[in-house]
């Protein structure tokens, strides 16, 4: 089985001096994700977490919405043709009664650890309808002030980042700024499903009072999966894409973007921001 991180050789150069050493790189190896024994999707991931990373991409793509609905996610024995097992492929069995759109099952997705939205036929084919709406009830409110403090916390939960450089993360932290979850990926998209599918798992979907934050930009794909989980805040440290932002304001999620210290833009959703007397 792949490992997280892995050693390479490399030549340094500093100031005109050189030297030879080995490195720690971010691990990245491809997984077939099957669904019950059909292949769906690959995706370029960093090892780990590989079964909530199914699940949380099934979420996304709207073919489960609760736990109940899985059967089994397994490793693929003899996934070559000697027989070895890579544990480089995954097989999700639906529970009986499970209804799968067809689409899923028809376009073979192939998505690399940068592209979330390769393989899909238009921008229609991605609006699924989610079966965990975004809502207010009670309405999640956050403050400025606790949003800024977000990053860090992340930075700091960041346990392979300090080793490699070369990884996305995604943290849930709940509307108190308490952090719940934190998972990270050389995919921003993989980072994520795999939080939601942890949750999944846990039984704690819909994510209704949590906050995402992700390490780079906000793109549609990973607004697309915060409406899908019903989470109704997205930070990002980054910019938001014009898409992202459509979708934002055309579900309720309120989007943040260019999280950096006390600084911030908030592009979708702006009344679950809690800003102070006289701010406007």
């Amino acid at each position: 089985m792949g490992r997280v991180t892995e050693r390479r050789r490399t030549l340094r150069i500093r100031d005109g001096a050189v030297s030879s050493r080995a490195d720690t790189l971010v691990a990245e190896e491809p997984l077939e994700i099957r669904l019950n024994g059909k292949p769906l999707a690959i995706t370029m991931r960093t090892p780990g977490d590989d079964f909530a990373l199914a699940a949380g991409f099934l979420v996304s793509e709207g073919v489960i919405a609760e736990g109940g609905e899985v059967q089994s996610i397994v490793y693929c024995a003899g996934a070559t043709a000697d027989g070895v097992n890579t544990y480089n492929v995954v097989d999700v069995k639906l529970a009986p009664g499970v209804v799968v759109p067809d689409i899923t099952l028809e376009r073979n997705v192939y998505t690399t650890s940068s592209c979330g939205l390769c393989g899909k036929a238009s921008l229609d084919a991605v609006r699924t309808t989610t079966r965990h709406p975004v809502g207010d009830t009670p309405p999640v409110r956050v403050t400025p002030e606790l949003l800024s403090a977000l990053p860090d916390r992340l930075r700091g939960a960041q346990k392979v980042f300090d080793r490699t450089g070369g990884l996305h993360a995604a943290a849930l932290f709940s509307e108190e700024g308490e952090l719940l979850d934190v998972r990270e990926d050389v995919g921003r998209h993989n980072a994520v499903d795999k939080l939601v599918g942890r949750a999944l798992t846990d039984g704690r979907l819909p994510l209704s009072r949590a906050v995402l934050l992700v390490s780079g930009r906000a793109s549609f794909e990973l607004a697309q999966k915060a409406v899908m989980a019903g989470i109704p805040v997205l930070a990002a440290v980054s910019a938001p894409s014009s898409l992202a932002v459509d979708l934002a304001a055309e579900s309720g999620l309120t989007l943040v973007g260019f999280l950096r210290g006390p600084s911030m833009n908030v592009y979708a959703g702006e009344h679950r921001i809690a800003l102070g007397a006289g701010v406007h």
